[in-house]
């Protein structure tokens, strides 16, 4: 009678859950056959900017003579109005940035709310360390 040997094969992998199904993740954190996870554009910062043009559209467009008779329309504060109104200014390819989803790690509502410079250059200049293009 032989007597029977074993290898045993040792192989680095994780099995993280996706979407409820199940996933191989190799040690180099690739998934074999899928394709690379799509970067999802920030909600809040889309639906700010999104809203800030749509009021200076309607401001623009002389239906609301001033931001105190919008922001009783629209029923919300006119300080609020006008720090929002301040995203219409962005430079175009930040704009685009965050609708591609694209923006700063850090770069959230709160700091879009507050002053920044009306120079795109300066714009840029501000988060060039953080901007992906």
């Amino acid at each position: 009678m032989t007597t029977a040997t074993s290898i045993t094969v040792r192989v680095p992998l994780t099995i993280r859950r996706r979407g409820g199904r199940k996933l191989v993740v190799t040690p180099d954190g690739s998934v074999p056959g899928a394709a690379p996870a799509r970067i999802r554009a920030a909600p809040a910062l889309v639906k700010a900017l999104a809203r800030a043009h749509r009021w200076k559209r309607l401001l623009e467009s002389g239906r609301y003579g001033s931001l105190a008779e919008l922001a009783r329309a629209e029923k919300i504060d006119r300080s609020y109005l006008g720090k929002m109104l301040r995203l219409t200014l962005l430079a175009p390819d930040l704009t685009e940035a965050i609708l591609d989803g694209r923006q700063p790690d850090g770069l959230g509502l709160p700091q879009l709310a507050g002053s920044f410079s009306v120079d795109w250059r300066q714009q840029r200049a501000a988060l060039e360390d953080d901007y992906r293009t």
